[in-house]
């Protein structure tokens, strides 16, 4: 697919080729819908940003709750989407040994117990060496600072979806 023909698509067609980009959240792609034709990746990627910076601290929590744990009971059961699995396993994810896969599940867990909504990381070109090192830095911060955070991990996320997507 093109920019061009997204652009020229009906917008149902728009919101079914983009409402993945932002995990489990079409809304996203619906909300730019009406505001097409986008002159490049990078102005559809900006609005689609935008319009989750606006969207309100509901949306944004249902936004980053959507996203599934690093190597999490989902990833074990294959409940993840296309995408998630590729990036997962894009990160060695699906490689880890018993000890990382142990360190991975524990500092998950406490994660979510902190911060109420799991790690988010866009793990294109991570390791699981950096995957945990992000993990344990990441798990001392401040709330605010962590939804901040998430919020630009999704955002990178989508950008390498988007990416993928009209390459």
């Amino acid at each position: 697919m093109t920019l061009d023909e997204l652009n020229q698509s009906p917008p149902h067609a728009f919101i079914a080729a983009l409402g993945g980009l932002f995990e489990h959240s079409p809304w996203v792609a619906e909300r730019v819908a009406a505001l097409r034709p986008f002159a490049s990746i990078d102005a559809l990627h900006a609005a689609m940003c935008e319009a989750v910076a606006t969207a309100g601290e509901g949306p944004q929590m249902a936004l980053i709750r959507a996203h599934p744990q690093l190597a999490g009971k989902a990833a074990i059961r294959g409940e993840l989407t296309e995408s998630s699995t590729n990036e997962q396993r894009g990160a060695g994810l699906d490689q880890c040994s018993p000890e990382e896969f142990a360190e991975i599940t524990r500092l998950n867990a406490e994660y979510d117990t902190r911060f109420g909504f799991p790690f988010i990381l866009a793990v294109k070109g991570h390791t699981r060496a950096s995957i945990l090192a992000n993990m344990r830095a990441r798990i001392n911060h401040e709330r605010d600072a962590e939804i901040a955070e998430a919020l630009k991990q999704i955002e990178r996320i989508a950008r390498f979806r988007l990416e993928a997507l009209l390459s």
